[in-house]
């Protein structure tokens, strides 16, 4: 089902099946949702190299297009967080593969050192705790992919809310000529 379009959109595109009415009403709506308050970074954020980076770069591009608003605190906060956890667990990842490769190279190196039922035992344990961390970074990323798409911040959901028709510019000469 499509979204709804924002006021804005509906009234550059100038074709509705909206009374005026209902176009106020909804322009109206959408006013009464901005607070007016700078969005704030919360103390979690803050303390967190990464969320806080991600909460800068994030403000930048709100400012930009006037919606770095309070109101949209909790999903901008939480988008940074699940960006920092993503990258915590890409880490933990690495060093899980890392410590996999050790095993393998160790095991090359001097296959006495244990027996093969060890060996094949603790690399299909350490295979299932790498496997279960990329199920962590799959999950995040699925997160952030949902609120990249409620925060207009991916090339599709941006380009739904462009209008499809530009603007047509009125020409008060030619509409007089046309008569």
């Amino acid at each position: 089902m499509p979204q709804a379009k924002p006021y804005l959109v509906l009234e550059q595109e100038k074709k509705s099946h909206r009374t005026k009415d209902e176009l106020r009403q909804r322009r109206e709506a959408e006013k009464a949702l901005i607070t007016g308050k700078k969005l704030k970074e919360w103390p979690e954020i803050r303390e967190n190299k990464v969320a806080h980076k991600e909460f800068l770069r994030v403000q930048k591009v709100l400012e930009s297009i006037e919606k770095f608003d309070e109101i949209f605190a909790p999903v901008v906060n939480r988008y940074c967080l699940l960006q920092a956890e993503c990258k915590d667990f890409e880490e933990k990842r690495e060093v899980f593969y890392q410590n996999v490769r050790n095993l393998e190279e160790e095991w090359q190196r001097d296959p006495e050192e244990m027996s093969q039922s060890e060996y094949f035992k603790l690399l299909s344990q350490m295979e299932k705790v790498l496997i279960d961390c990329d199920k962590q970074v799959q999950a995040k990323r699925k997160m952030l992919l949902d609120l990249e798409k409620e925060m207009c911040m991916t090339v599709a959901s941006a380009l739904r809310s462009i209008p499809k028709k530009p603007k047509e510019k009125k020409d008060p000469l030619g509409a007089i000529l046309k008569r």
